[in-house]
């Protein structure tokens, strides 16, 4: 199969193509984060089996995606965007806060959206690993979205007069490995604390890089 099928045009039933190219990319996306982050998985998911999961047949699979990589793909971007999304109203919220504050803010908010549903967590964390090296440079490229994200904070808070004037690139890329590490490790059942336990240590850490204890003796 080298390209998508192409989908029927004009309205039916009162919708226009569009809107039912967009209902059934919506079917298969739901379908895929019920079988990719549960079971079976993506590796033991097949077009058959997730187009029956949708309700929809194997050419309409077609005639949205390619390959079963394309429904992964696009489903973790999704889980991303709807994290990032939480997080910057969270960022809106808490402007004007003092730097604990809206730190714990931003993190309680990204927090309650990646465990609302474990499912999330392994599509973000476990199916997308391995899987091509076209989906490890996406993969790569959204956790470079969250460094920048902790980046743009932690240089508004040296503006503010808040945060230790530093270069932040190092420091925001090994907190964000230790934010999927231990929300990750949480999720399955490593660690033996509540939600509020790990996202009060998360917030800890990015303030003890924000505010090591020489900046704050010298100031």
């Amino acid at each position: 199969m080298t390209g998508r099928l192409r989908a029927p045009t004009g309205r039916y039933g009162g919708r226009s193509a569009e809107e039912r190219q967009a209902e059934r990319r919506r079917r298969f996306l739901d379908a895929a984060l019920r079988l990719f982050g549960d079971r079976p998985g993506y590796r033991a998911t097949t077009v058959a089996a997730l187009s029956e999961a949708a309700g929809l047949s194997t050419r309409q699979f077609y005639e949205e995606f390619r390959t079963l990589e394309d429904v992964l793909a696009a489903l973790h971007l999704q889980v991303n965007d709807w994290a990032e999304q939480a997080v910057r109203a969270a960022v809106a919220d808490a402007a004007g806060l003092p730097l604990a504050d809206r730190v714990a803010t931003i993190f309680h908010a990204y927090a309650a959206d990646v465990t609302a549903d474990p499912r999330r967590i392994r599509i973000t964390f476990v199916e997308i690993v391995g899987v091509s090296p076209r989906l490890e440079e996406q993969r790569l490229a959204r956790r470079a979205r969250w460094i920048d994200l902790i980046r743009a904070e932690a240089e508004a808070a040296v503006a503010r007069g808040e945060a230790a004037p530093r270069d932040y690139r190092l420091p925001a890329a090994a907190f964000i490995g230790s934010v999927n590490g231990l929300l990750h490790d949480w999720s399955a059942g490593w660690v033996d604390a509540t939600l509020d336990e790990v996202v009060t240590e998360l917030v800890r850490q990015l303030l003890g890089i924000l505010r090591p204890v020489e900046w704050e003796n010298g100031r």
